[in-house]
């Protein structure tokens, strides 16, 4: 019953932390944009809501999410008998979820920068980086679904499939913006 209240929580926390960093590197965004575009007094009023709501997820959301998450993750792995025979897709899941933290680290940077004031990238690029959350939210889900039922090789070839279909839809958005004016 312990492994079940376990998983839950582990669940809820994931789906808090993706929260996180869904929408961090969307303030992130909003945020380069205001300093790109914006003219005073606009540009400071926003800037300093932006910074604020960014500060407020990143601390009170994201990086709770993401230690709590970390902490169940492993109890899930030696309340269960995964931890005596650690199955393939395990393994695999575990380094999608090391990407997953690098990506939060990286984000933490550019955090730490806006905060300061400073520039991280365009607000183009942070489109796209915005979306490797988005892929690896997928290949983990896929991962934990169907374990060892579909091979690695095909479960690659679809991330990559998705990949750039997620790349396309983000320049055809970008095209339809510009078009727009």
């Amino acid at each position: 019953m312990a492994f079940l209240y376990l998983k839950a929580l582990h669940i809820i926390f994931i789906v808090t932390w993706f929260a996180g960093l869904f929408y961090a590197p969307r303030l992130f965004i909003y945020t380069m944009e205001v300093q790109e575009k914006e003219a005073e007094p606009a540009r400071s009023i926003l800037l300093q809501n932006l910074l604020r709501w960014t500060r407020l997820l990143w601390w009170g959301i994201t990086w709770p999410s993401a230690i709590l998450t970390l902490l169940l993750g492993p109890s899930l792995i030696f309340s269960s008998a995964y931890y005596q025979n650690m199955p393939g897709w395990l393994w695999i899941k575990i380094g999608f979820v090391v990407a997953l933290y690098g990506y939060q680290f990286a984000c933490h940077a550019m955090f730490v920068r806006l905060q300061q004031g400073q520039g991280v990238w365009t607000s183009q690029k942070l489109r796209f980086w915005n979306e490797v959350a988005t892929i690896l939210l997928f290949a983990i889900v896929f991962l934990v679904v169907l374990k060892s039922m579909v091979s690695v090789l095909w479960g690659l070839l679809g991330l990559l499939v998705f990949t750039i279909l997620l790349m396309l839809a983000i320049r055809l958005y970008k095209n339809l913006r510009e078009s727009k004016g």
